[in-house]
């Protein structure tokens, strides 16, 4: 079996949420068996990096057999360059290539991908609801400012089965407005102490003591500022504090050493030279890699292993396509650290459900691992009639 052509797909539609452009390719080989991937740096900027970057790899692998996943990723990460020590861009083309390959190989083999990662640990995950500062519904994207508005989106949650939930509470004023590093960084003021306690106060209030907040940092915190809002926060048993810092070891460390919460690391970690130095001085208990952007799902379970030697657990990072959702789901049903599975808000909404043929969504707070040949998703037509296109053979 030969790879025989490769579409990489920018989608940039005016109805997508602002810089909201998922970059996607699409695999074939001569025995007419093709596989999905992606490369998750849809929001923020990045998209059209990664759109390059997929267009410069591509070539260098048609003619290739697609089942060999291990040496097409070492001969992609050891030959373009820029692969070794590579940043987001690289690691999320080299990562989407990778997914592709091994939707490939399940269909090839007849099997879910989770079995050929070595089969099922859980027949469930156990998810949260993820970024609930943006609301909680499939028709209301109204952002979080008020007190009420936490409480309320949080409830929500809950009322449809969820146990555990995630949310940035300081993100937007009370306007909602984006807070600036100015405003988030060194030492906080007493004003904004007192905004993210009774922020985060409301919430415990109104899900109760048997619900888990995680409480969200985007790294707009830095070191200091962490600290101080762990502290503030320590009482209301917070599940774990995520990226309270840019993911530096030193500065991840002095956050743990400095706050009884644990702290979560990962969604800008790429490959598993990036997650050993936060593994090995112990300032991490939870690592969230991204499949579509740490190196794809054979770097993915390496780095899942590699944590797993360290006693710490894994949440992969989804903020991406439903073919992400269903990659994370494969990979956290079959590797023995597994800790909880991310459910972003933008899961909900119809501009990123369309991309897929299947739309998987939780059952009272937890998700089942899809049992079709391969990934078990695929891009839907929309994709290859809204999307920019560029094809190699």
């Amino acid at each position: 079996m030969k790879i025989t052509q490769i579409d990489v797909i920018l989608i940039d539609v005016p109805d997508n949420p602002p810089k909201w452009r998922p970059v996607l390719c699409r695999v074939y080989t001569d025995e007419g068996i093709y596989g999905d991937g992606e490369a998750a740096l849809a929001y923020g900027s990045g998209a059209k990096g990664a759109f390059g970057m997929l267009q410069d790899l591509a070539p260098l692998i048609i003619g290739r057999d697609p089942l060999d996943t291990e040496t097409i990723w070492e001969y992609l990460y050891k030959s373009i360059f820029w692969g070794q020590n590579g940043g987001p861009v690289v690691f999320s083309a080299l990562s989407a290539l990778d997914i592709a390959l091994w939707d490939i190989k399940g269909k090839f083999f007849n099997q879910p991908l989770y079995r050929l990662l070595g089969g099922k640990a859980r027949e469930s995950l156990r998810c949260y609801a993820s970024q609930l500062h943006f609301g909680w519904a499939a028709d209301e994207r109204k952002t979080a400012t008020t007190l009420d508005d936490y409480a309320r989106y949080a409830r929500n949650a809950v009322d449809q089965g969820y146990d555990a939930v995630k949310i940035d509470f300081f993100i937007f004023d009370e306007q909602g407005n984006r807070f600036t590093y100015e405003d988030t960084t060194r030492l906080l003021s007493p004003r904004y102490r007192k905004l993210l306690k009774a922020r985060v106060g409301a919430v415990r209030e109104a899900v109760g003591p048997d619900i888990d907040i995680i409480a969200e940092c985007h790294a707009y915190t830095d070191a200091q500022s962490a600290v101080q809002f762990g502290r503030l926060v320590e009482e209301y048993g917070i599940f774990f504090l995520e990226e309270p810092c840019a993911p530096f070891p030193e500065t991840t460390k002095f956050v743990h050493d400095h706050v009884a919460i644990p702290i979560a690391q990962g969604e800008r970690v790429y490959g598993r030279w990036g997650f050993a130095p936060l593994l090995e001085n112990g300032s991490v208990q939870v690592i969230q890699p991204d499949i579509g952007n740490c190196g794809g799902i054979t770097e993915a379970k390496k780095i899942c292993d590699l944590a797993h030697v360290h006693d710490v657990g894994v949440q992969a990072h989804v903020c991406a396509s439903p073919l992400s959702t269903a990659v994370s789901l494969h990979l956290e049903a079959s590797i023995p650290n597994f800790t909880i599975h991310e459910h972003h808000v933008w899961n909900l909404h119809d501009y990123n459900q369309r991309l897929c043929l299947h739309n998987y969504q939780p059952v009272n707070g937890r998700f089942f691992i899809p049992d079709l040949p391969g990934i078990g998703n695929e891009f839907s037509d929309f994709v290859f009639t809204r999307g920019t296109i560029v094809t190699f053979r």
